[in-house]
Order: structure tokens, then sequence, then C-alpha cells
């Protein structure tokens, strides 16, 4: 289905990619958990090629809706390529500009895992082997060493844009990748912009490592990089303090253990919160 839909764009003229983490995926011999195409089609030009779609929003985005069971591909997501710049809130773009190049598309992106794009050449609609892998920053590289490394300047990413800060540990999280020394670096440096993000977007984000297979890597990372104060400080202060006789670890130790203990149970969200690291729902 996600296929066809690349295909109607090259028959009609036009380039189409699958980018971003549905090719990170693939990579990893991964199912996608969503697909996302860019194009050099505008917005008005993508919704005449699928009347059944949905274009709610300032930068481009057409959502083709599908009719399947499979949660994947219920919405696909096409985007032309686009420049941003000015980023007053540290979150979005004040300004979004369509261009006609793929690698100027790329060059935004956050990370080099997610930079990637899968092209299905002109001519070559429907063919295997037309596929074809555009890198420009090293992005199967830094995935064959398991590594995150921010796409050009770290400093210059997460001033863009601060929730990829938390993105970084969420992406490490989940795939048991460490953070390239630089990107680390700017991490640390740029941690308090998270102050400026909403509460909606930082909890979204902190459920994922929450419920990744390295949950308590990822809180161990995040105290790490400074950004937990910022994140949940309730669970920070837990550090250094102690417990009567009966505990032999730290409040801090004894939380990360048991969040440990509830990922390999592969209990739910609530409950490795609530039994993992002492919180409840309505506290988040």
């Amino acid at each position: 289905m996600v296929k066809n839909i690349a295909d109607t764009l090259i028959k009609n003229g036009f380039e189409a990619y699958f980018v971003g983490g549905c090719v990170r995926s693939l990579a990893l011999h991964m199912k996608p958990k969503d697909w996302d195409i860019t194009t050099n089609a505008k917005p008005e030009e993508i919704q005449r090629l699928f009347p059944h779609s949905v274009y709610e929003n300032k930068y481009g985005t057409v959502g083709v809706i599908n009719d399947t069971d499979d949660e994947t591909l219920k919405v696909v997501e096409i985007t032309p390529y686009r420049l941003e710049s000015g980023y007053s809130d540290k979150r979005r773009p004040d300004e979004v500009r369509f261009t006609s190049n793929i690698e100027e598309d790329l060059k935004r992106r956050d990370f080099t895992v997610n930079a990637m794009a899968l092209a299905l050449p002109a001519g070559q609609a429907g063919d295997e082997a037309g596929y074809e892998l555009i890198d420009l920053f090293g992005g199967q590289n830094d995935l064959e060493k398991k590594i995150i490394r921010a796409v050009g300047d770290p400093d210059n990413r997460f001033n863009e844009d601060a929730l990829r800060i938390l993105r970084a540990v969420r992406l490490a999280a989940e795939l048991g990748f460490e953070i390239e020394p630089a990107t680390k670096k700017a991490i640390e440096k740029h941690a308090g912009h998270l102050k400026e993000i909403a509460q909606e977007r930082i909890h979204d984000e902190f459920v994922k490592v929450i419920m990744s297979e390295r949950a308590k890597e990822g809180i161990e990372l995040m105290r790490e990089t400074g950004m937990l104060k910022y994140v949940l400080p309730e669970l920070e202060e837990g550090i250094g303090v102690e417990q009567n006789k009966a505990h032999s670890f730290t409040v801090w130790e004894h939380n990360l253990k048991s969040l440990e203990h509830a990922v390999s149970k592969k209990w739910p969200l609530e409950i490795r919160l609530r039994k993992g690291i002492g919180l409840s729902m309505a506290m988040m």
C-alpha cells in the first residue's frame, strides 16, 4: 500500500522518497511504526492525486488516509521538500519554505540515522531493484556502529528544536545505541532549553523511554546529561538518599533497579511508573 502511494507520485512526474524513522527501521530489519514520504510535489498537487487525504498544517504535510487495519498505514504522511528557519520558541520553525532539492530537506533533520532517504527512481516504479539509499551524513555507518549523531552542528540542531535533546536519549534507549561525544556534549550544554518545551511533548518522549527495553539506561543517561531535573526532578531527588537499614540501596538506586525489574516483566506503563520509579500517572 505505501509503495503504491510512492508509485502514484512517480507515475505522475514527481519524485518520491521514504524518509526518516521508517528508513531507519527498514535498515535495522524492524517494522516501521509509521511511514513518511517526501516529494517535490506541492500540497495541492499531492491532494489532487490522493483525494482521500487531509491537509491542516503550515508545514505542507498531507495525510493520505487508507482503509486498512494496519495502524502503521492508516495515515501515510507526504511532505514536500522544505527549508526551515528561525526557531524562536525552541521547537517550531518560524518560517517554512518549500524547495525542489531533497539534499536541502535532509540537512534540516535531527540525527544522521533519521536523515536517510530511500528513493525509487523515476521510471522504475514497481521495480524492487530500483530502490536506492540516499545517505548524505553517514547514517548507515552510524547504524552499524550503533551511534546517535546530530546532523551537522549539534549546537544548531538543539537550538532549533530543544525536544531533540530528549529524543536523542529516547532513540538511544529504544535502539541500544550510544550518543556520539560531540552530540552528547551539546545535549549537556543545551539541556536547560527543555524548560521551554510544552509538558505534553516532554511527557510523550519520556513515556517512550520508560516503555523501552533499556528504560533504566535511558533514565541514567538523562541524569548524566543534566536533563532529568527538567523532565522529572522528583526522581533525581532520590540520588544519594539513604533508606532504612533494611535496604542497602539509595532511593535512586532502588528506583532504577525496580524499573529494570518492571521492564524484564514487560509490565505496562502504569506499573513501570508506580512500582518501578514510584510515580503515579497523575504525577506526570
